[in-house]
């Protein structure tokens, strides 16, 4: 928000060095993020001309005598304008000014001693071109007959703009009033209240115009005046500057009064040609899906159900909030005026603004709720200044249609303890009451606090904190008095999910992934491309997303690291092994959503970095179970894969993790994502594996357990080690031969080193090795021994499985 400082000044005095001024307001919690200074330029004073002379060697030349109150010089000018008894910008040696004679912007040039046709000018006399605040070159600036002599010409016609970096919660300092109030009560000067006031002379009102509103959900007030036998045309010249010196285009008398006080006191304005609107009636309404407005911008706007419309009985003639339609814009031959100030909702009113693309001042205002008593002082103040600048008539009374009159809130209690506790601190009873007066909150107090009025003006105000944070931040918080911890300090209390979280993440970085981290929020859209299934939990949407592209709180990690892991292909062709863990969000219709933490990983790409020493193979199904497998074994979780089905991932290339221990509980799912859901990611990588753990399911199971890291004792005697080949019929997995290999207290490990199906197996058989390890923690075992050993666990497999050794 650009604030003039001439424009500040007349509504609180301005007593201070602006620098301090921008520090006070910085630490008030309005950032100043600059001051601009224009006009202000060194070597540049108020000069009184003395005396014209023609040049003698020159028709177009004049030799101009000008006091500039340390002295006299004389300057060669060719202005036709400049006479003697004038006051003139006077410009000496050194002074640095805007060359005029220079096509582009803001070139300038230092001024030097120079002879012109043979006589020497001491400087020159300027136009507001040279000076930097206005195009004009035909002819110097002649200043008002009041100008002191050596005055310095910024103290004249210099502007300070303060620009203030406002945080969303404080669209009363998106007004200039809304800063003159922090301003006085910072430094304790009064506050002028700009004036309301105008005559009323007209017919009534309600005999000139009626509004409706239809959709009062979305249009909580709106208030109206008619002005007849108006004048357009420009504006006079203290409104174009007020307008210019922020950065807006005069456009006319009205259209520029109503952008005036939208900057003054925040509440957006608009005029309707009030012989424009069918049957003089304005009916606030939803738009009909597909219909269309153009738009003051001259483009066609196809309008959704949601949009709100300001409409005549016929047809739309503006967008409520944003901008107007062409259809009822001020023109020069306008003499009637139906002036518009309401209060939309904030949300419905951003949600459109998106969704046309069409950002708009007005918009920036209205998204910020703001409350309803803010739009009848815009239009009495508007009102007022059209009936100055523009004349005409203005009808007595004002329309006001409220259907939410009495809906907001209109008090907070504030009690001494509640400063106390939230601040740390106690104020005087004096302080806080001046403070709050000052930024203009009435209050009512008692022996325990106050009973505070909320401001028309401070939609952010409404809990007793929001009071402590005015006191605070104008009180200063750097005047807080700070003081050494006291009490005892607080138990350290476990955090089971953030301590499994936190493990998990380290164990997946040391086997080389890496991490990412992707928005909570997401679309309908985009989710559904993982292809969840059917009795995944509701989706949590989103009141008021930041963009159409985050509307709903995502129920799986799975979208977001499918995607990256496509954006990665397409620029890196080197290992992508990547995972992330957080929350999903699920709504099961009853309470608030359940917030679940999951672990999601991907891989795809090469399995290794391209080395002559190193494997080409591409990364496939094991990877992802690889990296399952670190993660439960780190935390002492004895799982087991089964084939299993999930829309997400390829049949056959799906396994479930179960943990038996704790009656088969599903703490997760690894395999290779299928070809249709990966097809609509935009990859450039054919195949990706992926795993997804479930960790809340994981600290049950922990916390179910007798502990994960139990001490084994280190066995000192030798092991020995055997391979069995076995027929096995294909439905069996290599989970069960391990599983039932493991049950013999002297098999310390089961490995499954060989698969083969085909030549010298029969049909409906595979044939599977495995590799046992035997160690006896007593003795050292002989090979008669291991042989009975072997023998009891063929025949376990046999009885369970069908399983037999393959013939040599």
């Amino acid at each position: 928000m650009k604030v003039p400082v001439s424009w500040l000044n007349e509504y609180v005095d301005i007593d201070m060095n602006l620098d301090d001024l921008a520090h006070r307001l910085t630490m008030a919690g309005n950032e100043v993020e600059d001051i601009e200074r224009t006009g202000w330029i060194d070597n540049v004073v108020v000069g009184h001309v003395l005396a014209v002379e023609p040049h003698p060697d020159a028709d177009r030349l004049r030799l101009v005598k000008v006091d500039h109150g340390n002295g006299e010089a004389e300057v060669v000018c060719g202005a036709p304008n400049v006479a003697a008894g004038q006051k003139i910008a006077y410009a000496s040696i050194g002074a640095v000014l805007q060359d005029a004679y220079s096509d582009g912007p803001g070139k300038t040039k230092k001024l030097k001693r120079s002879k012109i046709r043979g006589v020497v000018s001491d400087g020159m006399v300027c136009s507001v071109r040279e000076l930097g605040i206005g195009d004009d070159h035909d002819g110097i600036l002649v200043l008002d007959d009041d100008a002191k002599v050596g005055t310095p010409i910024g103290e004249l016609l210099g502007e300070s703009v303060i620009d203030i970096e406002l945080t969303p919660n404080r669209p009363d300092c998106l007004g200039v009033v809304g800063v003159a109030r922090d301003v006085a009560a910072i430094t304790g000067n009064p506050f002028r209240q700009p004036n309301i006031d105008f005559e009323a002379t007209g017919p009534n009102v309600n005999s000139l115009a009626t509004v409706e509103i239809v959709d009062p959900d979305l249009c909580l007030r709106y208030t109206a005046s008619v002005i007849q036998g108006v004048k357009i045309g420009p504006s006079p010249q203290w409104l174009q500057d007020r307008l210019t010196a922020i950065g807006e285009r005069p456009i006319n008398n009205l259209v520029d009064v109503t952008n005036f006080v939208m900057f003054e006191l925040g509440q957006p304005l608009h005029a309707f040609d009030y012989d424009k609107v069918v049957d003089h009636k304005i009916i606030v309404r939803r738009a009909a899906e597909g219909e269309t407005l153009v738009t003051l911008d001259d483009k066609e706007r196809k309008l959704g159900s949601e949009m709100l419309l300001i409409a005549d009985p016929d047809r739309g003639i503006g967008l409520a909030g944003v901008m107007g339609g062409a259809n009822s814009e001020i023109s020069d031959a306008t003499t009637n005026v139906i002036l518009e100030s309401a209060t939309f909702d904030g949300v419905n009113n951003r949600k459109t603004a998106r969704g046309l693309e069409l950002a708009s001042q007005a918009t920036l205002r209205f998204e910020k709720s703001l409350r309803t008593g803010l739009s009848e002082v815009g239009l009495r103040r508007a009102t007022k200044l059209i009936l100055e600048i523009a004349g005409g008539v203005v009808a007595r009374g004002i329309i006001d249609v409220y259907p939410s009159k009495n809906d907001e809130q209109q008090c907070v209690r504030l009690d001494r303890e509640r400063i106390l506790t939230v601040l740390g601190v106690e104020f005087e009873t004096s302080l806080i009451e001046t403070t709050l007066g000052n930024l203009g909150f009435d209050l009512v107090g008692d022996a325990n606090g106050w009973d505070v009025q909320i401001p028309y003006w401070r939609p952010d105000v409404s809990i007793p904190e929001d009071l402590v944070e005015e006191i605070a931040r104008i009180g200063g918080y750097d005047n807080i008095p700070t003081t050494t911890l006291a009490g005892r300090p607080p138990q350290w209390q476990p955090q089971p999910e953030m301590d499994l979280r936190n493990r998990v993440t380290d164990v997946l970085a040391r086997t080389g992934m890496r991490e990412m981290i992707s928005y909570a929020a997401t679309t309908s859209e985009g989710e559904s491309r993982v292809s969840l299934s059917g009795d995944t939990a509701s989706s949590v949407k989103l009141r008021n997303p930041i963009t159409a592209d985050f509307a709903v709180m995502r129920r799986t990690l799975r979208e977001a690291i499918l995607e990256t892991v496509a954006r990665n292909s397409r620029t890196w062709r080197s290992p992508i092994a990547l995972f992330e863990t957080g929350r999903v969000f699920l709504d099961f219709g009853e309470g608030l959503p359940e917030e679940r933490q999951m672990a999601v990983g991907a891989f795809a790409g090469p399995r290794n970095e391209l080395h002559w020493d190193a494997s080409t193979d591409q990364s496939d199904f094991y990877d992802a179970k690889g990296a399952a497998e670190a993660v439960l074994d780190d935390l002492g979780i004895e799982a087991v894969f089964e084939p299993g089905e999930d829309a997400t991932f390829a049949a056959g290339r799906t396994a479930v993790i179960k943990v038996p221990s704790q009656n088969n509980a599903v703490v997760g799912i690894v395999g290779e994502v299928s070809s249709g859901v990966f097809s609509q990611f935009d990859a450039e990588v054919d195949n990706v594996s992926m795993f997804e753990l479930d960790l809340v399911a994981l600290l049950k199971v922990i916390q179910g357990s007798e502990g994960s890291d139990k001490y084994q004792e280190y066995v000192r005697l030798p092991a020995s080690h055997r391979d069995l080949s076995l027929i096995v019929d294909t439905s069996v997995t290599a989970g069960e031969i391990v599983a039932i290999a493991n049950r013999n207290r002297i098999v310390t490990s089961a490995t499954v080193f060989d698969l083969f199906e085909g030549k010298g197996v029969p049909d409906g058989k595979k044939a599977v090795a495995v590799r046992l390890v035997y160690q006896s923690p007593n003795k050292t075992l002989t090979a008669d021994q291991i042989g009975k050993i072997e023998g009891q666990i063929l025949n376990q497999l046999s009885k369970e499985l069908g399983a037999e050794l393959r013939a040599q």
